[in-house]
């Protein structure tokens, strides 16, 4: 094989343009004496390579735009001297040092250099041989060294003749697996007789490292040489095998789908021709779009699909044809991926439960450090399963509603009073008649995403009776340790509810079991004193009722009297429902009293709520009037005549 062509294959083995900016024919190399004799000093001009490690008897482009490195190639080429290139450590260095090059180098001759129009050369170089710079000469305006030529011997021995077999049977395999070296690579490879220049030949044409090839340089053993670069070639190898079995793997999935998908349109082709294509058949394409689209866990995708074939399989009159049918389209609306963004923002959280609930210091206190223990480890923390347990209106319901509000969450709402049947929790068998899921999943479905805020009210008035113990059915489903992978008796595959915020409430704790209260943070609603219903009817109760009533333009106002007076003897509660009872109460009569005769009261008065309200309806401080030993204080009821 000529020079010329060996040009040719390395500029192309090497990713540069087929195309040469000048033909090979005029350029003249130094083929004869390439190894100078022992010992001589050589002085040149460094030129540093980025990224790239030049090798003795290998062909290379090169293209330089540093100004020291231009300065360097052009009084080498005026000079006529040769160039020392040298592999930086780190090519990202613009300006190297000594300290920033390697020692171990290559001779380099020039054989044509072209000035491009943005002040660059290129040029095509041939490696001579292996130096190792011994002393810099100066560093400006290039850099200019002294190297001592390290003779490289020729002959072979045993050992190399075994050691090249070696490289060129392991080359060959890496020649064809590798589609980026072409196969006249091989066949050059075959016809080196020099065992050292095989091994630089071989390290050129590997895809690796800038380090281990400088390595390959600096091991100036040949036989050692050829051992390492044997080992490169050997993992190169084992990634181009892997390579080649994934993409084989590949292949195979691609022809079994187009196959799957060519034989599906000829089938729908034919079907249409026959007249066969109806809304049974339409019916399953959805599912098996939908089903296709879903990003559901493994065991759910198995069962979904493993139930489309069935149905697929069947007559469309079958009796089972519904039953699949429905299951299906539980199992492909269920949210399985589906998560709102929760809103993270600590003040902003306790701005909206401040402007929405007056007091409960401990429920709003244990809800900030919820968000912010999720803020600062959200992949770690378990979603807190809380109970809410108070008397009845102190906002225990409206607080979980706003809290949903709060952090961006759906908020869903279970009632749970009244419930007696363990399968209105974990849903019924698939072998009965009208089966459905359970209220947990019937829940998550409307919610339509996977982390709701999730209020199961009232859980203090689950019933039990010989159908089972819906409590006990609430433990997988309130255990954080066991939720993630709830399992429904009509699904029959898990489901995760482990990014469900879970608020419970109750009136008080004796009637549930201790094995549920085990598994709830218990928060509790204390009633309020006369001072927070005064606050809460003026901030929210008032503004409220006189919305809702059509009394923004004549507004009323509630005097502090009145307000007491509503308080301790119009109503008898720990809570405000029956204060906002009364509150509208006044003022339905007052619309009336607008409506009739256009000219409504604006100022509601102690002495005035009888006009509205009646006589009052419970007295205080009967018993203290008198002090006495042995008397209880307690309700006395309410008065004859009240209403």
């Amino acid at each position: 094989m000529s020079w010329d062509r060996m040009f040719q294959d390395q500029w192309s083995q090497l990713g540069w343009p087929q195309e040469m900016p000048f033909p090979l024919d005029d350029i003249e190399f130094e083929r004869e004496n390439l190894h100078e004799s022992p010992g001589e000093i050589i002085e040149a001009p460094l030129l540093p390579l980025r990224d790239m490690v030049m090798f003795p008897r290998m062909v290379t482009p090169l293209f330089v735009g540093r100004d020291h490195s231009i300065e360097a190639v052009e009084v080498a080429n005026e000079r006529g001297e040769p160039l020392i290139t040298v592999a930086q450590r780190d090519a990202d260095i613009m300006e190297p040092g000594p300290e920033d090059l390697f020692t171990f180098g290559t001779e380099v001759e020039i054989g044509r250099m072209l000035r491009m129009p943005d002040g660059t050369i290129s040029m095509l170089s041939q490696g001579l041989q292996r130096v190792q710079i011994v002393e810099y000469v100066h560093l400006e305006p290039y850099i200019r060294v002294r190297a001592l030529p390290i003779y490289e011997a020729t002959e072979k021995t045993p050992l190399t003749e075994a050691l090249m077999r070696a490289v060129l049977a392991l080359f060959e395999k890496v020649v064809q697996l590798n589609r980026n070296l072409p196969e006249d690579t091989y066949v050059f490879a075959m016809n080196v007789d020099d065992p050292g220049w095989l091994a630089d030949l071989v390290a050129q044409m590997l895809d690796i490292e800038v380090a281990e090839r400088q390595e390959v340089l600096e091991t100036l053993d040949v036989a050692a040489r050829l051992q390492r670069v044997s080992v490169l070639l050997a993992k190169e190898l084992d990634v181009l095998e892997l390579e080649d079995r994934i993409h084989s793997q590949v292949q195979q999935e691609l022809d079994k789908s187009q196959r799957e998908y060519f034989l599906r349109e000829q089938m729908k082709v034919i079907q249409s021709e026959l007249g066969e294509t109806d809304s049974y058949t339409q019916e399953i394409s959805r599912l098996r779009e939908k089903l296709a689209e879903l990003d559901l866990p493994d065991e759910a995708r198995a069962e979904g699909e493993k139930e489309l074939k069935r149905l697929a399989s069947m007559p469309p009159m079958s009796p089972e044809t519904g039953i699949i049918r429905t299951y299906l389209d539980w199992l492909t609306e269920l949210p399985w991926s589906e998560a709102t963004e929760d809103n993270l923002d600590v003040k902003h959280v306790e701005k909206v439960l401040e402007s929405r609930h007056y007091g409960l210091p401990k429920a709003k206190e244990r809800i900030l450090e919820y968000i912010a223990v999720r803020r600062m480890a959200a992949d770690k923390m378990r979603s807190p399963i809380l109970c809410f347990v108070g008397p009845p209106g102190t906002g225990k319901t409206s607080l979980g509603q706003s809290i949903a509000d709060a952090l961006g969450r759906k908020f869903v709402r279970v009632s749970l009073g009244g419930v007696r049947d363990e399968a209105e929790i974990r849903g019924h068998r698939r072998t009965y008649i009208g089966s459905l899921p359970g209220r947990i999943i019937q829940t998550m479905r409307r919610a339509e995403t996977i982390n709701p805020l999730f209020m199961l009210d009232e859980v203090d008035k689950l019933g039990q009776d010989f159908r089972g113990d819906p409590a006990a059915a609430l433990l997988e489903v309130l255990d954080p340790e066991q939720n993630h992978a709830f399992s429904d008796h009509y699904l029959e595959v898990p489901y995760d509810l482990s990014k469900v915020l879970f608020i419970t409430t109750a009136n008080i704790l004796d009637p549930v079991p201790p094995a549920l209260q085990d598994r709830m943070e218990v928060i509790r609603f204390p009633g309020y004193i006369d001072e927070e219903k005064v606050d809460i009817a003026r901030r929210f109760l008032i503004p409220r009722q006189v919305e809702e009533h059509g009394l923004e333009a004549h507004p009323i106002t509630f005097t502090g009297g009145a307000l007491q007076s509503l308080i301790r003897e119009y109503t008898y509660e720990a809570g405000v429902r029956n204060l906002e009872r009364k509150i509208a109460s006044v003022c339905r009569k007052v619309t009336r009293c607008l409506a009739e005769e256009g000219t409504p009261p604006s100022r509601i008065t102690a002495r005035t709520l009888t006009r509205y309200l009646g006589p009052p309806q419970f007295t205080t401080s009967l018993a203290e009037e008198q002090d006495g030993i042995g008397i209880a204080t307690g309700w006395r009821g309410p008065r004859r005549g009240a209403t």
